[in-house]
């Protein structure tokens, strides 16, 4: 799966969570649906665009991912 792919998916799911009002819940629900649903590999990669800090990741999605994942 290519990268860019990862970042659009992540940052979809993180749009979905960013109308929510406790932002910290927002943030753990990302960090569930990651863990849920996408395979370990996915999330490790993500983890490194993270650690790299890709700026194309979402703010709150990089942060529920350094925070939670």
């Amino acid at each position: 799966m290519k990268n860019d792919h990862l970042i659009v998916m992540a940052n979809q799911i993180g749009d979905f969570f960013k109308s929510y009002p406790d932002q910290e819940y927002a943030k753990k629900e990302i960090a569930t649906h990651l863990r849920k649903f996408w395979a370990p590999d996915m999330r490790n990669l993500i983890k490194e665009m993270v650690e790299k800090n890709t700026p194309e990741l979402q703010d709150h999605v990089a942060e529920a991912i350094k925070k939670y994942l």
